[in-house]
């Protein structure tokens, strides 16, 4: 006899969430996931083996592996990804007779696709997001399908025609810690008092932050030079190197590989500088906080460029191109940005003003109407 428990487990309904590659696509689907469970649903994450490296305390009830692959146009790795890619579509549509999921959410990666392939062949609702600027290749494929395409910011590059009229912007969601740093207001920056610096550089930093942002600073007059507080995510070979430079200029800086801490480090910080990849454009968003911002230009249909406008657009970020991000550029930029704490304000509130820190609602909602 099954105890009151799991029945009440039973009568709960199910999303999955297709997602994996990076943690560009968990952790917004981290926030929605925890959205979802406070709503009272089952929350089941398919992925693959790559996209669970990712995963650790992914807010999911079970995480779900199932072959997939990356199609390239190369015949020999070709044919053996379509095989692996098929094995992924027949694991998750045996899952979803056995779990009946009420929708399937996608958040992009190439291993979502199979539990979207699957959904459609099943009937099953289906709920896209996409957190770039360009719809990336599998919800590009998988858009037409879907009952709705939501988004993370106004403009959204290479959407299907057919799937047009279910484009809903909501923002991307975004982690608690996140929305903890949108409560702290803008720090004061006095003048002549501290000035807090915070350089990110993605999941695995930036080889080009280390090498330019070091010596940029470097540069800075004697006297802002002695008022920052630099903290500074670098790459692990790179750590010795950009120590030794701030110690020479006789900086205060912390070096590390990463942060635990990035909400608090959000919160206190009076400029940041930043990739665009769309969870960084849309925390600096949320946080309220001025940027300088540096699309990763091998990034897929120079996708961050688009990401950026969603600051630049406000002017709340500069931005600079690879090839035009040297330490002399970027030094000229600092001690503007720096030696002008009002401008800085402002540039913070127009930030702000652009963030939708109800993205995770929001899109639940949608989840929600969609299931009905």
């Amino acid at each position: 006899m099954l105890d009151a428990g799991a029945i009440n487990a039973m009568t709960k309904k199910i999303v999955v969430i297709a997602a994996g590659g990076t943690g560009g696509h968990l952790f917004p689907a981290s926030a929605f996931a925890e959205e979802m469970f406070r709503r009272g649903w089952r929350v089941f994450l398919m992925t693959d083996a790559r996209g669970r490296r990712y995963a650790e305390g992914f807010p999911a009830e079970r995480i779900e592996d199932v072959p997939a692959a990356s199609l390239s146009a190369n015949p020999f790795t070709a044919v053996p990804a379509l095989l692996k890619i098929s094995r992924g579509i027949n694991a998750a549509k045996r899952r979803f007779k056995e779990m009946r999921p009420a929708l399937v959410a996608g958040f992009g990666g190439y291993p979502s696709f199979p539990a979207l392939m699957a959904a459609r062949d099943h009937k099953i609702p289906i709920l896209i997001h996409e957190q770039n600027s360009v719809l990336g290749r599998v919800n590009r494929a998988m858009a037409g399908n879907a009952a709705i395409v939501a988004c993370g910011f106004e403009r959204l590059d290479r959407l299907p025609a057919k799937a047009a009229a279910h484009k809903r912007v909501v923002g991307n969601p975004v982690r608690l810690p996140i929305l903890a740093a949108r409560e702290r207001p803008y720090p004061e920056a006095p003048p002549g008092g501290r000035l807090n610096l915070l350089i990110i550089g993605g999941s695995q930093g930036a080889r080009l932050f280390g090498e330019v942002i070091p010596a940029a600073i470097a540069d800075l007059p004697d006297d802002l030079r002695a008022r920052l507080d630099v903290v500074h995510q670098v790459r692990e070979e790179q750590v010795a190197s950009a120590k030794r430079t701030y110690q020479r200029a006789k900086v205060k800086a912390q070096v590390a590989p990463f942060f635990t801490d990035m909400g608090l480090r959000l919160g206190t910080a009076h400029l940041v500088i930043s990739r665009a990849g769309a969870s960084s454009v849309t925390e600096l968003q949320v946080a309220g906080r001025p940027a300088i911002l540096v699309p990763f230009a091998a990034a897929a249909d120079d996708h961050q460029t688009a990401n950026a406008e969603g600051l630049t657009g406000v002017g709340a970020a500069d931005l600079f191109v690879e090839q035009e991000f040297t330490p002399e550029a970027l030094s000229a930029c600092l001690a503007r940005r720096l030696g002008d704490p009002h401008g800085l304000a402002v540039r913070a509130a127009a930030a702000r003003a652009a963030a939708k820190p109800e993205a995770a609602k929001m899109l639940a909602d949608l989840a929600e109407g969609v299931a009905e």
